[in-house]
């Protein structure tokens, strides 16, 4: 481990706790504590708690913050309600995707709007030098990366929102699904959002920093008698493969566009223009039209338990028609379960195919995602 990767508020207490540290997106995380199938179990029947402080948090503020981030993302802002928070992309001007977000519209008491945006770690930068790239001349915008003066923690799991009700000044379980508040917990300011990335019913929490270690204490001293344990990167990944979320640098990227991404819900394109916009415009019907050539996402079910992993060929017969992005044995479903990207006239459910497994050929088919879904 060197001393040159970034700590999160929580990191002594990680390292204190059995965390086995490694580097993600330039800083030192936990993949795991105790294993990954005993916190992903924990968290699919009580709570895992996970700290995301590596996630990019980026705040805009003044007039013209709605306006200014409406010409960035593919999801409308300008008509979003207070406390509402919408999942959105951010395209390059030919339409692959730099980064998929979270976008917070907020309000102060006194009813002043501002909003949030949280990113993934290992593009934080690239988006960070693209915005401010966008906001030279634009004089009503105040554009702050409160990343490293934040923490940000996860509960989530069937018994989050119990375990969070006598700790924060607002009941998560009364917030819709996608909005957030400003609230307290214990005398620290916060913003809680009914939010998550794995499957499960939950909520996450944004702190100043230096609560962060007496916030992710609390929260697992308050969940202990339900069953609730801390959670590292190897299970949050396991459980997002599960609900068929897709992660940047796997099945997302540069290279691909929402629309073969299966994220065509997340492109507002009537009345619109922002940056790939007009690209997008093409690329809907290029990708989804009955003539579309690119690869699609798909989910896969293998037979047996062992696992594709990213790179493997997808196979029918003798030709080669796509890659695996993220594969993993499922504990939840007791099955191996992938999704990756073919040709288009392979993405119905039942296709039979083939996978190369580090030179050996084993069955799967093309499934529906999500493979979980709650309740």
């Amino acid at each position: 481990m060197t001393s040159t990767l970034a700590h999160t508020p929580m990191y002594d207490w990680h390292a204190a706790h059995g965390g086995r540290m490694v580097d993600f997106a330039g800083w030192s995380m936990p993949v795991q504590y105790r294993s990954i199938v005993t916190e992903h179990m924990a968290t699919r029947t009580a709570a895992g708690v996970f700290d995301i402080s590596h996630m990019g948090r980026l705040r805009f503020d003044g007039d013209g913050a709605a306006k200014f981030l409406d010409s960035l993302l593919t999801r409308r802002v300008g008509d979003m309600t207070s406390g509402q928070i919408r999942y959105s992309l951010m395209c390059s001007a030919d339409g692959g995707i730099l980064d998929d977000v979270l976008v917070y519209r907020i309000e102060d008491a006194g009813g002043v709007p501002h909003y949030w945006l949280v990113v993934n770690a290992g593009n934080r930068a690239k988006i960070v030098d693209w915005i401010n790239g966008r906001l030279e001349g634009v004089a009503d915008v105040e554009f702050s990366d409160l990343t490293e003066t934040t923490a940000m923690i996860a509960v989530q799991g069937p018994a989050a929102l119990d375990i969070l009700r006598p700790l924060v000044k607002h009941d998560a379980a009364e917030m819709k699904y996608y909005t957030g508040c400003e609230t307290e917990f214990a005398s620290h300011d916060a913003l809680l959002s009914r939010t998550g990335y794995t499957g499960e019913d939950g909520a996450e929490l944004i702190v100043p920093a230096a609560a962060g270690e007496h916030v992710w204490s609390a929260i697992l001293e308050q969940g202990k008698a339900a069953g609730a344990i801390a959670a590292g990167l190897g299970c949050r990944d396991t459980l997002r493969l599960e609900a068929a979320m897709p992660l940047y640098g796997h099945e997302l990227s540069e290279q691909i566009n929402p629309f073969q991404a299966g994220l065509g819900f997340a492109v507002n394109l009537k009345d619109r223009s922002f940056v790939g916009s007009d690209a997008l415009a093409r690329l809907k019907e290029d990708s989804t039209g009955p003539d579309s050539t690119g690869p699609r996402r798909i989910g896969l079910e293998m037979e047996g338990k062992r696992a594709a992993r990213e790179h493997c060929r997808i196979l029918v017969g003798e030709q080669s028609i796509g890659k695996v992005t993220s594969g993993s044995y499922s504990p939840t479903l007791e099955k191996s379960i992938a999704m990756g990207y073919v040709a288009p006239q392979h993405v119905e459910p039942g296709t039979e195919v083939m996978i190369d497994v580090r030179g050996k050929m084993q069955a799967a088919r093309v499934v529906k995602m999500p493979f979980y879904r709650r309740g």
